[in-house]
């Protein structure tokens, strides 16, 4: 298939955007890329230690630049980081140059994702205090408004990735934004 657009996935931490969006790129047969894991690679440290050492301020003017970048691209499949789309630079640019999905998962679910992950790593400085529950619903809260204005709301419970990647390729070819080779 020939994607026209980069497919981009918005939603919070644990929302499953990176393991779809790794499936659906290979489905694509297009580059995927995980716009958390460039931010690392360009500043050379962690998420955690680029919260630690210049706040979440810095690491978001980094998300903002390094999604511009990636959004000047050939079209690919883009996992943003759960704040992203929250920008309004960001998700404006989103707008304009790729096709976003909100993958929208109950917060039972990512609670239970999250905190699975949390206890191997501690990779996301937003969960790291004692109220994990108490936070994710707060961002949710405050996030759902702005996500829910992505081109496509999917949601997704525990949901087969397989089933989720047929459910966005059928969208984006009735959208016009792959085609065949």
């Amino acid at each position: 298939m020939t994607l026209v657009k980069t497919v981009a996935l918005v939603g919070m931490m644990g929302a499953g955007k990176t393991a779809i969006g790794t499936r659906l790129a290979k489905r694509l047969e297009v580059p995927f890329a995980d716009a958390d894991h460039e931010i690392e690679q360009a500043a050379r440290l962690s998420v955690k230690e680029i919260f630690e050492k210049y706040g979440e301020p810095h690491f978001r003017d980094g998300e903002r630049r390094v999604i511009a970048r990636l959004l000047g691209e050939t079209p690919h499949v883009l996992a943003t980081g759960g704040g992203a789309y929250m920008d309004d630079t960001t998700r404006a640019a989103l707008r304009d140059a790729a096709f976003t999905i909100w993958l929208k998962v109950p917060v039972d679910i990512l609670l239970g994702r999250v905190r699975k992950r949390q206890a191997q790593d501690q990779s996301r400085p937003l969960l790291n205090n004692d109220d994990v529950r108490g936070t994710l619903e707060t961002l949710l809260a405050a996030r759902e408004p702005i996500y829910a204005q992505a081109d496509m709301v999917l949601e997704s419970v525990d949901t087969p990735h397989g089933e989720i990647v047929d459910k966005i390729v059928a969208v984006l070819a009735q959208n016009g934004l792959c085609e065949a080779p």
